[in-house]
C-alpha cells in the first residue's frame, strides 16, 4: 500500500467537458469511456463520458470488476438516499493501473500494470478519529460511488493512499470482494470472539458468508447461519456453517442457552430483535446491516438484554491504521492463500448495459443473487 501525506479529495463533475486523451506509460488511453450514471432514483443511464485524468498523486485504474453492495441498491432506487446527482455509483472494485500522475510516477511506489483493490473511503486525516487512526469514524470523509464518481465505469482516478497493490496472480474478482470481506472482519473484531465460542450469523449475503468463515478461522466451535432463503442456507453450508436455520423458531431451538457472539448482517428490524434475543448471558451482538425502517426491541427482548448483560456493538465500514487497516491486509492474504473462499458466492457476472435492469430486479427481490459483479471492460477469467 502506498501512502501520501494527504489524498486529493476533490470530487470532479462527471460531465466535465474536458476530453483530452490520458497518456499511460506507452499507451494513449481513449478519450471517453462507458459509465452507468444515476440521474434520479431509478433513472440509470449508460453514457459515454470523458476518461478522468489522474491528479499528480493519483493513478488511473481500468476497472476489472465492481461488486453490488446493498447500499448501492437503496442509493440508486430510493429517493432519500442519493444526494450527489448525477452520480456514478459502485465502490467494491478492483482494476489495473494504466496511467500515473506526475508525482506518483516519480515516487515509483506504484507501477502501470499493478493489480489493485481500492478501499472506497478517503479519510480527511484532519479530524479527531483520523488522528487516532480510527478512519471508519472519519468526520469529513470522501467516498467512491456516493460522494465522488465510483466504479460502475470503465476507468476511475484513484488517490495514492487508496491503491492497495495485490499479487499479480490474484483473481481480480476476488480483489473486488475485499470490501465485504474486510467489513465482516472489522465487525467480528468489535467483539471478543474467542476459540470455542458459539456464533450465529444473521443474514447469508456476502458479508454474512465471509463472517461465517472469519468466525471459524478465529476458532468458533460452531457457527449457525440464519437466513430465510433456502438457497442462501445452502451457500452458508458451503462457507462452513455447522448448522442453518430458515425460520425464527428453528434459530431459537438451535440456540439452546444462547450464542456467545451474534453477527447481524441482514439490516432488517426483525433480525435486529432476533440477534439480541439469541445472545447468551454476557453474549455480544454486533450489527453491520443498515435498516431503512425504525428498529424497535420488544419488551421481552429488552428485558433479556438487561438481565443477561448482553453487549451490543455497532460496526461501520472496515478501516483502521495504518490505512486501510489490517482488516484489508489480512483479507487480501486470506484470499491469496485460499483460507477465505469467495468464488462460490458469485451468482452474476454482468456488463454495464445490464446495470439498470439488474438494480430494479434486486430492489424488487425478483431475482436470486448473492454477489453480483459488473465487469465494465468485459474482463472475464
Amino acid at each position: 500500500m502506498t501512502r501520501a501525506s494527504g489524498p486529493d479529495t476533490h470530487s470532479p463533475d462527471i460531465h466535465s467537458p474536458d476530453t483530452h486523451p490520458v497518456k499511460g506509460n506507452d499507451t494513449i488511453m481513449p478519450e471517453t469511456m462507458r459509465a452507468a450514471v444515476l440521474h434520479a432514483p431509478g433513472d440509470i443511464r449508460v453514457e459515454r463520458l470523458p476518461v478522468p485524468e489522474p491528479g499528480p498523486r493519483e493513478a488511473l485504474v481500468r476497472v476489472a470488476a465492481c461488486g453490488v453492495c446493498g447500499s448501492d441498491i437503496s442509493r440508486m432506487l430510493r429517493p432519500e438516499v442519493a444526494y450527489n446527482l448525477p452520480l456514478i455509483c459502485g465502490h467494491e472494485f478492483s482494476g489495473h493501473v494504466v496511467a500515473l500522475g506526475s508525482e506518483l510516477a516519480a515516487a515509483g511506489t506504484v507501477r502501470a500494470g499493478d493489480l489493485v483493490a481500492v478501499p472506497p473511503l478517503i479519510p480527511c486525516r484532519r479530524c479527531g478519529p483520523c488522528d487516532q487512526g480510527r478512519y471508519s469514524l472519519c468526520e469529513d470523509y470522501d467516498y467512491f460511488g456516493s460522494r465522488r464518481p465510483g466504479a460502475y465505469a470503465e476507468y476511475v482516478a484513484v488517490p495514492e493512499d487508496n491503491l492497495l497493490v495485490l499479487p499479480a496472480d490474484l483473481d481480480p474478482r476476488a480483489a473486488a470482494m475485499l470490501d465485504p470481506a474486510a467489513i465482516a472482519l472489522h465487525a467480528i473484531w468489535r467483539t471478543k470472539l474467542r476459540a470455542g465460542h458459539r456464533v450465529a450469523v444473521v443474514g447469508a449475503g456476502p458479508i454474512g458468508l465471509f463472517a461465517i468463515q472469519w468466525a471459524l478461522l478465529q476458532g468458533a466451535s460452531e457457527v449457525l447461519s440464519i437466513d430465510v432463503s433456502e438457497e442462501k442456507a445452502a451457500m452458508a453450508l458451503e462457507a462452513g456453517a455447522t448448522r442453518t436455520a430458515t425460520t425464527p423458531e428453528q434459530a431459537r431451538e438451535l440456540a439452546g442457552p444462547g450464542f456467545d457472539v451474534i453477527v447481524e448482517s441482514a439490516g432488517v428490524p426483525a433480525t435486529a430483535d432476533q440477534a439480541v434475543s439469541l445472545a447468551a448471558r454476557h453474549g455480544q451482538a454486533v450489527f453491520i446491516g443498515i435498516p431503512h425502517d425504525p428498529v424497535v426491541l420488544p419488551k421481552s427482548t429488552f428485558s433479556a438484554f438487561l438481565r443477561r448483560e448482553i453487549t451490543l456493538h455497532g460496526a461501520w465500514n472496515s478501516f483502521s491504521a495504518p490505512f486501510p487497516g489490517d482488516e484489508w491486509r489480512l483479507a487480501a492474504q486470506a484470499m491469496a492463500d485460499g483460507r477465505l473462499r469467495w468464488k462460490f458466492m458469485i451468482t452474476h457476472e454482468l456488463d454495464l448495459d445490464d446495470l439498470g435492469d439488474t438494480m430494479r430486479k434486486l430492489g424488487e427481490r425478483s431475482m436470486f443473487s448473492s454477489k453480483v459483479l459488473f465487469l465494465p471492460n468485459g474482463d472475464r477469467p
